[in-house]
């Protein structure tokens, strides 16, 4: 979810959702939790939302506590670029 919000900050919910094969429902609760932990912002513009990536939110997993979402990002992007 993260990594589709930031290839396209004004993404429907709806586009997401499908596809990263979840529903639409599962895909909002995704992104409140998000915006709960300081990862997203939303921000309403007209019908639709524009979200806002915070790449300094470090990630709360053990494995990766203390490391900006940023460095995750930049490493999914760069491997998406790659297998396209």
């Amino acid at each position: 979810m993260l990594l589709g919000i930031a290839q396209n900050p004004d993404v429907r919910l709806k586009d997401l959702a499908r596809h990263v094969e979840i529903t639409e429902r599962a895909a909002q609760r995704i992104v409140v939790d998000l915006v709960e932990a300081g990862y997203v912002k939303r921000v309403r513009i007209g019908r639709r939302n524009h979200y806002t990536i915070n790449p300094k939110a470090e990630m709360r997993h053990a494995a990766q506590e203390g490391r900006p979402i940023g460095q995750l990002l930049d490493l999914l992007e760069l491997q998406d670029q790659a297998n396209p």
